[in-house]
């Protein structure tokens, strides 16, 4: 059956942000979400984003924010996080999973939020091929039930979006089959892209998701504007520590240290 999966990721507490792609992905009639993780931090409202993603999505993975939050905090932002999202939350965020699989027109995708390693480990889009590569492994942090590599490989945490096809370097020219060749690309994020585009950014996946044939498959970089300002009254109104920070990333699009 021809189907379309939205792929979301790097949502980080923009509730504005993320109610506009929802009603985007129901516009396009999408009715099954992944969310690649990250779902708090940077905005105000990390805890109504985790219900909703909670409510909407059929599959989780655990972000580098995710995870860094159910730690002991020290800094004023990170105690104030956590203080609004409350113990329950924050042991949802704990147990989420590394990764997820799917099967989608013949072709093996793996999702997952920054790489094969590790949740903190950042591959960025001028990597080398052999960190390339590396996002194509099976380490001892993937479920992979039947030990194969995937042939496409989806992941968020560095907020912008891009694709690109490598090489297998596993295939031998002469045993060369229709399923050589790789394929890596980043999903970009809902609430703090980092492209220098302020609008709300996600991936559509298109494919034959019953069958075990290769056949014809589509991955589309959706783009959609939200209300920014309201974004930015809702972080100086729920007094976030960081305010000016997160304010000068969503209206540029770009990232501020």
């Amino acid at each position: 059956m021809l189907e379309k999966i939205a792929i979301i990721s790097d949502i980080h507490g923009n509730l504005p942000a993320l109610e506009a792609v929802l009603t985007d992905i129901h516009r396009r009639k999408i009715e099954r979400i992944i969310c690649l993780g990250d779902l708090v931090g940077k905005g105000p409202d990390s805890a109504a984003v985790v219900d909703r993603i909670k409510e909407v999505c059929e599959a989780v993975v655990q972000g580098n924010w995710d995870l860094g939050i159910t730690l002991p905090q020290e800094l004023p932002a990170g105690l104030w996080h956590q203080q609004q999202l409350g113990p329950e939350r924050l042991a949802y965020l704990k147990q989420l999973p590394f990764s997820v699989d799917l099967h989608v027109s013949g072709k093996h995708f793996r999702f997952f939020h920054a790489s094969a390693q590790s949740v903190y480990h950042r591959v960025k889009r001028k990597a080398s091929k052999t960190e390339r590569l590396a996002m194509f492994i099976n380490t001892e942090m993937i479920a992979a039930t039947d030990g194969k590599q995937p042939d496409i490989v989806g992941y968020g945490d560095i907020h912008i979006p891009y694709l690109l096809t490598l090489k297998n370097p596993s295939e031998k020219r002469s045993d060369r089959r229709p399923n050589s060749g790789l394929m890596l690309f980043n999903v970009g994020s809902v609430g703090t892209p980092y492209d220098g585009i302020p609008q709300a950014g996600y991936c559509v996946l298109e494919g034959e998701t019953d069958s075990s044939e290769q056949v014809g498959f589509a991955i589309q970089f959706v783009r959609v504007p939200y209300d920014i300002d309201l974004a930015v009254q809702l972080a100086y109104k729920a007094q976030m520590p960081e305010s000016e920070r997160y304010e000068l990333e969503i209206t540029t699009g770009l990232v501020h240290k």
